[in-house]
């Protein structure tokens, strides 16, 4: 997985996997090496579909790499899942190196590690905006939490330029893992192993999250019927899970 991650990042940046390949491509750089990640082949990228154009279309499979903001695929996939099967990429950092970049001069800071850890339950945030389409059998999910250097230009409004400035680019430099949804079945690897009936909060401490992201995980692990909803306990909804 690795070896292949960093072949696609050399064909993007001729190699120069980090700061001398910023500002490179008219594309972002992670929507840029995930396409060429998941198909080498760029006779396969960018092709007319269905009214659309589809960040790979293979002739049998449509691959699209989303970055965010899930709402904006809406219409695509309206028009794509009932020609072939879609599978849908969405990146998360993992791991990240902030590193800040003066506009007038160009000087870079040092990379400073973020303190936040992504992990992949951040991706329900994004899946709650297509639920409407979870379901549907041709659509497949892949989430691929990346380790990368994120570049941010020094034009916020507080006294450091930092509070407010605008992310220029990310460098991705590792896929430390890649998450596959094929089907309804696939969403059981998100509830915490020995959980039976539980509440949001229980799920959270289980899963390590926060309890708004374990309730928007629950909102879509209930959709696709992975768990239900049996009632209460005290003021919070108790959920079971179901059995296949």
């Amino acid at each position: 997985m690795q070896e292949k991650f960093e072949e696609a990042m050399a064909r993007v940046t001729g190699g120069q996997r980090t700061r001398q390949g910023i500002g490179t491509l008219s594309e972002k750089t992670v929507h840029a090496v995930l396409k060429r990640y998941y198909e080498p082949d760029e006779a396969l990228h960018e092709i007319p579909v269905a009214g659309y154009v589809a960040d790979i279309y293979t002739g049998e499979e449509i691959i699209e790499i989303q970055t965010g903001q899930f709402n904006r695929m809406r219409e695509k996939l309206k028009a794509f899942l009932p020609i072939c099967p879609v599978t849908l990429v969405y990146p998360i950092p993992r791991q990240k190196w902030l590193i800040w970049m003066d506009e007038e001069s160009g000087e870079l800071s040092r990379p400073r590690k973020s303190p936040l850890t992504g992990n992949p339950y951040m991706a329900f945030r994004e899946l709650y905006k297509i639920k409407m389409f979870l379901k549907d059998r041709n659509l497949r999910l892949k989430i691929a939490l990346l380790d990368m250097e994120e570049y941010r230009l020094l034009n916020g409004w507080s006294r450091d330029r930092k509070k407010g400035s605008c992310r220029y680019d990310r460098i991705p430099v590792r896929m430390a893992e890649e998450i596959s949804i094929d089907g309804i079945k696939d969403y059981m690897q998100f509830v915490p192993y020995g959980l039976e009936e539980f509440t949001s909060e229980e799920f959270a401490g289980a899963a390590r999250i926060r309890r708004q992201t374990a309730q928007t995980a629950l909102n879509i692990l209930t959709y696709v019927e992975c768990v239900e909803r049996i009632g209460k306990k005290g003021k919070s909804i108790l959920y079971r899970v179901k059995e296949w």
